[in-house]
């Protein structure tokens, strides 16, 4: 089989590597159908990761169930499933918990995508074991698109973590969301359908803007000046001078939570968020807990993630088409 690796800044190439076996009865094998690039997967082929090449890429996918092990009996050979970024056994503590981006039966950071915790490989390639497969797999519902659900790995169900929970406990708020790419474009579509009685998205890429007015969210190029009195707010920009003026736009006790990579330090204005009362969650997503709850409001009809796809792109011009700027491209097998 290939697996998609990247070799430099904005290359990747076809590599060969070994078919991956069923290991165990809980494994499975997949073969993605439609995967598209991460919000982080583009820093990376930016070169503004911190691992050095090369590697195997990608970790947002639907695939089909190609081979299961004896013991696995969520999923059988032909169904559609969304495969989760972290790798999981489902059964820790931790995972138990919901915690499943830290699980104790994997090296710590275990993931798709890069060689953290392990090489597992990436959700760009011809097969992909699972090594959890009852755990880790979730069926795409009948219905389901499976382009316009392949960020359900990562940042659809992300945006609705960033967002329902603190909506269903603020009902009507006003959302602030500050972002630079797929995941706040998400997070605007999911808040309105949830009521929220505002949504102001800051970007300065107007093709997103666009996007996001047609979500129903007013739009500013920057936060300048800065807007005031959000219950909550999502940052997903990765840079904290962003993220400063963010925590800045909240009411008093407002929550914000903080999506982007961080890879550059910087500093926050901890005095006026202590005297404010901010709440503020910085972290890797633990989307494994909260799929369904993402697949479910998909399929509720009052939400548009086909909106954000930006470009339908043949599996086989991955090595050349995925390096483009493009905003959130999907590549499926067999693309006109």
């Amino acid at each position: 089989m290939r697996e998609l690796t990247y070799v430099a800044r904005r290359t990747v190439e076809w590599r060969e590597a070994p078919d991956p076996k069923v290991e165990s009865g809980r494994e499975a094998i997949v073969a993605p159908v439609a995967a598209t690039p991460c919000d982080v997967d583009s820093s990376i082929l930016a070169g503004h990761g911190f691992l050095d090449p090369p590697f195997a890429i990608g970790h947002e996918c639907v695939a089909r169930v190609v081979e299961a092990g004896d013991a696995v009996t969520a999923v059988a050979p032909g169904d559609l499933v969304v495969v989760p970024w972290s790798i999981n056994c489902g059964s820790c503590d931790r995972c138990r918990a919901g915690l499943t981006a830290h699980c104790t039966a994997v090296p710590h950071m275990a993931m798709y995508g890069a060689p953290i915790g392990g090489s597992w490989g990436g959700l760009f390639s011809d097969l992909v074991r699972v090594p959890y497969a009852d755990a880790m797999l979730v069926p795409l519902p009948t219905g389901l698109d499976a382009v316009a659900l392949a960020s359900a790995s990562d940042n659809w169900s992300l945006a609705w973590r960033l967002v329902a929970p603190h909506l269903k406990a603020r009902p009507g708020g006003r959302v602030l969301v500050v972002a630079r790419g797929s995941i706040g474009l998400y997070v605007c579509d999911i808040a309105r359908a949830l009521g929220a009685s505002e949504v102001l998205y800051v970007d300065p890429v107007a093709e997103r803007r666009e996007i996001a007015e047609g979500f129903g969210a007013v739009t500013a190029e920057s936060l300048d000046p800065l807007p005031r009195g959000f219950d909550i707010a999502v940052e997903a920009t990765g840079r904290v001078d962003q993220l400063a003026l963010t925590v800045k736009a909240l009411v008093p006790e407002g929550i914000c939570e903080s999506a982007g990579n961080h890879f550059r330090p910087g500093e926050l204005p901890l005095l006026d968020m202590y005297l404010n009362g901010v709440t503020l969650r910085i972290a890797r997503d633990n989307v494994r807990a909260h799929i369904p709850d993402a697949l479910t409001l998909a399929a509720s009809g009052t939400v548009a993630p086909e909106r954000v796809v930006s470009h339908v792109i043949d599996w086989e011009d991955l090595p050349e088409a995925l390096p483009e700027k493009h905003l959130k491209p999907v590549f499926v097998r067999g693309a006109d």
